[in-house]
């Protein structure tokens, strides 16, 4: 394991790409910042710096809103047949395809994803996911009307006009195709915003889509934080929506500014705390594994994490039992390493805002059965981390930490496990395990989450839309519903006079 930082570096046979984009995208091409300033991303396995990144700002924002609202009123995107929309999403997907590995290798150094998923699941994700929407393009149609007056109705579906996508770091392909995808396919032109933390993915996926074929204006890329880029993006006139996945507190700085300014559409993926309910009547062999990868997933960097398990009296010690010895096969390292289970936090503020949550785990009463500290060496890692004794009102219990921390609780009864369950301010989604089909149907009916996963976790499809009840915002991603949000339905009607059949 060895080699240059500033050429291809060798770790275990994956070559670590040269960075090849820093720069903003905006109209098509790749520029520098108005400000000329630019940010260090870095890599959270080392804590050294992968490149420095163009910073955008309000004048930035500013710029890419005017080339993507000239691409939509006067560009050929919204107006070419779904049928060529489709095939040049079609070559965009063929492209990532193309680029796999070193695209996997990117998101690995820059958000500390798995090398190995990324390869086999998180890239090959956004492929289908681009010709999922592709194949819906030229199925974009409206409705004829049976009006009841003496009328001839029928809707149109057109897209909403200029996007902006504010995305998060946890999985920035995944996150950039399930906003970017969609829209694309609707005909919207936009602004993308990606995470300050993991902005290299994103405008690699720039270069490919010019590659593509998608004209100038229609995607535009603009690094920077969110007090300014994402700010601005929120609050321009020329926006007509606001798409965001990310934290509740955002959310609600971002609907401020869509009201204050245009009222656009705002639609908002935000944070959870999912519970994941065992009943007794369980195979404890086969659940114990799937509640473990529920809360440790990604470092417990996923919205929809697993992170409060509620265990039936009757299993409760011999399900943590078994959870402790699955443990000792889970294996924190260089998310490179294909051995691997969990890498690092994502940064160094990350990091700290989960120490600070273990602490104050112990501080409220929690038990502290495992784990709890950060390892001893250079990075963001830190142990997979077990409560026990954790009652509902404690902090840890209610709170999003965004990583690899688990409270476990117990519960007597199907009802005492719902009224518990729904007992947050979130409503994301909710894992329900058990063998009875009427305890199943019963539970899922009654959560308040917008996906109900039964006896699997993290079944995410194409078809199958996500988002939130409550506070975990509204709005749907993935599926036809994240395509029919980015399209306006038009009504349009026409007399018929003397006419026999009405």
């Amino acid at each position: 394991m060895s080699g240059e930082r500033n050429g291809h570096v060798e770790k275990s046979t994956v070559l670590i790409p040269q960075v090849k984009f820093t720069k903003l995208f905006i109209n098509g091409e790749f520029v520098d910042s108005i400000s000329g300033k630019s940010f260090e991303t870095i890599d959270p396995r080392s804590e050294e710096v992968i490149a420095k990144v163009a910073e955008g700002d309000k004048a930035d924002v500013d710029l890419a809103v005017k080339a993507a609202r000239e691409a939509f009123d006067h560009g050929p995107w919204p107006r070419l047949p779904g049928s060529e929309r489709r095939r040049i999403m079609l070559k965009f997907a063929d492209l990532i395809e193309q680029n796999l590995e070193e695209l996997a290798a990117i998101d690995t150094i820059d958000a500390a994803n798995l090398y190995s998923l990324g390869k086999i699941l998180f890239i090959n994700n956004a492929i289908e996911l681009f010709r999922y929407y592709a194949g819906a393009a030229d199925k974009i149609h409206g409705e004829t009307l049976k009006m009841s007056r003496q009328l001839h109705g029928y809707t149109l579906l057109e897209p909403v006009g200029v996007v902006g996508h504010i995305i998060p770091w946890n999985f920035p392909t995944q996150m950039f195709s399930m906003k970017v995808a969609p829209a694309l396919a609707a005909g919207c032109t936009m602004v993308v915003k990606p995470a300050e933390q993991t902005p290299l993915s994103a405008l690699f996926y720039a270069h490919l889509a010019k590659l593509a074929g998608v004209p100038d204006g229609v995607i535009n890329i603009v690094t920077g934080f969110g007090p300014t880029v994402g700010a601005a993006i929120s609050s321009h006139m020329d926006i007509d929506m606001v798409s965001f996945t990310g934290s509740t507190a955002t959310g609600h700085r971002i609907m401020q500014a869509a009201a204050t300014s245009n009222v656009k559409q705002v639609c908002l993926e935000l944070g959870g705390k999912s519970p994941f309910i065992v009943f007794d009547d369980v195979d404890v062999d086969k659940i114990a594994p799937l509640a473990l990868n529920a809360c440790l997933f990604n470092q417990g960097q996923i919205c929809v994490a697993g992170t409060r398990l509620f265990i039936q009296e009757g299993i409760y010690d011999k399900f943590v039992a078994r959870l402790l010895e699955e443990l000792k096969t889970w294996v924190v390292g260089d998310p490179f390493d294909p051995n691997v289970n969990q890498g690092p936090q994502v940064d160094k503020k990350q990091f700290e805002r989960v120490l600070s949550y273990i602490e104050l785990g112990k501080k409220e009463g929690a038990t502290l059965l495992t784990g709890g500290k950060p390892l001893e060496r250079k990075g963001y890692y830190i142990e997979p981390t077990i409560f026990t004794d954790v009652t509902d009102d404690m902090t840890i219990a209610q709170e999003e930490i965004f990583g690899p921390v688990m409270s476990i609780m117990k519960f007597k009864s199907m009802e005492e496990a719902i009224k518990r369950a729904n007992n947050i301010k979130y409503g994301l989604a909710a894992g329900v395990m058990t063998n009875n089909l009427d305890t199943a149907n019963t539970v899922s009916r009654s959560i308040k989450a917008g996906s109900i996963w039964i006896n699997c976790y993290f079944a995410f499809d194409n078809d199958a839309p996500i988002g939130g009840y409550k506070m975990s915002g509204f709005g749907k991603d993935m599926g036809m519903d994240a395509l029919h949000k980015y399209l306006h339905v038009k009504s349009i009607a026409t007399p018929i006079y003397n006419s026999p059949w009405l």
